[in-house]
């Protein structure tokens, strides 16, 4: 047997015990744009499992623009931002940006992933403790363990747990870093109370927007903007994609810490700069977010109408105002068969297992679309509501 093959028997190994766990996962092909109905496995379903929040993500002016840059720039940035790859819409769409967030500079990275993994391991180091949130993304927890700090990990949302473990744990820099939006429950941080806290001990507060930008806050600027503590929070993570439709991500703050990140964040420094067509794309989104609030408006109707209507089927429903719905199932199982029988039904929700989640709180994790229309809607609710009844988690 030679290494390919021994590789591949090892792996099957493997697969067969996640298979086995009920935890084998597999990738399901959409052939259209991310719209509220797309067709999947050669069939029109009604889409509620995208994080495209606005519907921008197949809005003709984000189209436009994209071409526009391909025009101009062409396909790729070829290098790295400090070699050759910084252009022109990178500068031009980081001004941008900062003003959006109200920030002095802001800094594109290439996803929200190198974006938190950059940041936390550039500011912190072995000498130093990082306070995260127990229900915080996976790029955050690799972030804090890329980085070699102590992490202190605090029950979700616990103010009186973090103020304890602030008073206790001591380290040459102390950081608090948690989701704006929780990206599984839909939740908010308390991030007035988190804020009293980073001031009073001497910590320094990074709040991760990906699913609070173009969502929430007056202008759409995310949860810090929200409650009101732009001022206050030194450090701010979002992505280009979900809301705003687009691929990329965004760090803002000060301008000194944007220089800091542009020397020290590995996963800045090393990997080539992100295409003209996305900067270009998202330039226009954010455009988009400030000039026409109306979309978070149908939003958030369109939202508020869906949890209604869940709640009134039975179904376990929790919702804080964003575009995330959490409909906790419990077992993986009958998770994974609702997530099936809605799809036979025309809705496509995927089925949220451990360890995304932690065991016996799994879900189907609903998104609603501004775009939706009240027909979507009516049709997801007919579908949960037989696909609820067959499955046996609703009388």
């Amino acid at each position: 047997m030679g290494l390919r093959e021994e590789l591949d028997a090892l792996l099957s190994r493997e697969l067969e015990v996640i298979k086995a766990a009920g935890r084998y996962r597999f990738l399901r092909t959409i052939e259209t744009a991310q719209s509220p109905r797309v067709i999947l496995d050669g069939r029109e379903v009604v889409l509620m499992c995208s994080n495209n929040y606005l519907g921008l993500a197949d809005h003709p002016r984000l189209r436009e623009a994209a071409r526009k840059a391909i025009d101009r720039y062409g396909t790729s940035a070829v290098a790295s931002r400090l070699v050759s790859g910084t252009m022109a819409l990178h500068e031009e769409l980081e001004e941008t940006l900062a003003r959006f967030k109200g920030t002095p500079a802001a800094l594109v990275f290439n996803c929200g992933y190198m974006a938190n993994v950059g940041v936390i391991s550039s500011l912190l180091g072995p000498e130093d403790v990082v306070f995260s949130d127990e229900l915080n993304h996976a790029s955050i927890v690799d972030g804090c363990r890329l980085s070699r700090a102590r992490t202190v990990v605090f029950p979700h949302k616990d103010m009186s747990v973090l103020e304890d473990l602030l008073k206790k744990e001591k380290g040459n820099r102390r950081m608090i870093v948690v989701d704006g939006v929780f990206s599984m429950d839909g939740d908010i941080a308390p991030l007035p109370d988190m804020v009293d806290l980073a001031e009073r001990y001497g910590a320094v507060l990074m709040v991760d927007e990906a699913h609070g930008t173009g969502v929430l806050g007056e202008r759409g600027a995310g949860t810090v903007e929200h409650f009101g503590l732009t001022d206050r929070v030194p450090v701010q993570m979002g992505t280009l994609g979900k809301a705003l439709g687009g691929f990329g991500a965004y760090v803002a703050g000060s301008r000194v810490f944007r220089e800091y990140l542009i020397n020290k964040a590995r996963s800045f420094i090393f990997t080539t700069a992100l295409p003209p067509a996305d900067m270009a794309v998202a330039l226009e989104a954010v455009k988009m977010v400030q000039g026409e609030p109306q979309r978070r408006y149908r939003l958030h109707e369109n939202v508020a109408y869906l949890v209604d209507g869940l709640s009134s089927l039975g179904f376990q429903v929790t919702n804080q105002g964003t575009a995330i719905i959490p409909v906790i199932i419990g077992p993986e199982g009958k998770t994974m068969e609702m997530s099936n029988k809605l799809l036979e039904y025309g809705v496509f929700v995927a089925g949220i297992r451990p360890p995304t989640v932690p065991p016996g709180t799994s879900r189907l994790r609903v998104t609603v679309m501004a775009t939706h229309s009240r027909r979507d809607l009516d049709l997801v609710l007919e579908a949960f509501e037989r696909a609820g009844k067959e499955v046996g988690v609703i009388a």
